[in-house]
């Protein structure tokens, strides 16, 4: 189990949690950050210009659900992880990585009110020889309240267990997380799990389309990016009649017939990816009334778009674009095409 710390910059988020591992039976301190110092000494300085936090390198993202993952197996218990995230997009793919690892995530948030928040960043003290100055780190943490005060707004309280920590001792605070771990009132967070690759799979999608012939493109909760609605075919299931239950649980949309095939693509291992079959089926085009059945927000899906084709080119990846790309043209022309990475073959 996880129990993961959340708050603002100068919220107490450490010091609360080296009390958690005081209270907590069998638990450890894991802390990203130290994710974080490491790729900075691993990484070139001109990759990590390139960004403005580590939280934004997909390296640090993979790695903090790596690390975590394996610290459970090497020393069991819990962890207690003090780390703010404020992206929604970066919850749900560390949240749904360790999901995907059956590892239950506690998220507890600490939420002074804004004017102590602002008095601890004051009063907080730093190291001396920090190389960029004291002040720097002050502005840094000033400059993360609009953010987190938006994110509250949002999604944020309504996904985290809320601690009012504004008359409290980190200690005081351990206390309350403690006993709400121990009573089960910090429920865990509701992220699909989606198991973790272990050797090439096959994957169907179906395209879906409205009145103007804009396909559906869907944003899920447990990966990055926006992706064709679908998902992995289980074994003895009919490619086809995956793609179609896939629909139904992201959408609510049950389709009648069986959709027509439109590209098989061969995806090239990756590491840490298998690779596989990708295939793109026909779903339709959508009346009216089944596109504004469609089901959000829900646990496996953060949004949904209808897009033109060059809008799409703007929001998938490289290849997943190709393979849409030739879908579409396969739609045009009524015949099927084979792919290898997103490229026509024969």
């Amino acid at each position: 189990m996880i129990v993961w710390v959340n708050g603002a910059f100068g919220a107490g988020k450490t010091t609360t949690a080296r009390e958690l591992t005081e209270l907590i039976p069998n638990s450890t301190l894991f802390d990203p950050e130290d994710i974080g110092a490491a790729l900075t000494q691993l990484l070139p300085p001109k990759h990590l210009a390139e960004v403005g936090d580590f939280q934004d390198l997909p390296i640090w993202r993979r790695l903090v659900i790596d690390t975590a993952a394996a610290m459970l197996a090497e020393l069991g218990g819990t962890l207690v992880v003090p780390m703010t995230l404020l992206r929604q997009e970066y919850r749900d793919e560390i949240f749904g990585g360790l999901a995907a690892r059956r590892i239950a995530v506690r998220h507890v948030l600490l939420a002074p009110a804004e004017t102590i928040l602002r008095e601890r960043i004051a009063g907080r003290e730093l190291p001396p020889d920090l190389p960029d100055g004291e002040m720097r780190v002050r502005q840094w943490s000033y400059d993360h309240i609009e953010p987190y005060r938006a994110a509250l707004a949002s999604w944020l309280a309504a996904d985290a267990h809320l601690v009012d920590t504004s008359a409290l001792t980190p200690y005081e605070t351990a206390v309350q997380v403690a006993e709400a771990v121990r009573s089960g009132t910090l429920p865990v967070c509701d992220i699909v799990q989606t198991p973790e690759p272990t050797a090439e799979t096959l994957a169907a999608g179906v395209l879906l389309f409205d009145e103007q012939d804009r396909v559906l493109l869907v944003d899920p909760t447990y990966k990055a990016g926006w992706e064709f609605p679908g998902g992995v075919v289980e074994p003895g299931e009919a490619p086809a009649r995956g793609g179609m239950r896939e629909v139904a649980e992201e959408t609510g949309i049950r389709l009648e017939e069986v959709p027509r095939l439109l590209v098989v693509d061969w995806e090239r291992p990756v590491p840490p990816g298998f690779g596989g079959l990708r295939l793109l089926f026909d779903g339709g085009r959508l009346d009216p009334a089944a596109a504004r059945a469609l089901q959000l927000p829900g646990p496996e899906l953060r949004d949904w778009r209808f897009v033109t084709e060059q809008e799409a080119a703007e929001m998938l990846p490289p290849v997943r674009y190709e393979r849409l790309r030739w879908a579409l043209r396969a739609r045009e022309r009524g015949a099927a095409l084979y792919l290898e990475a997103g490229v026509p073959v024969g």
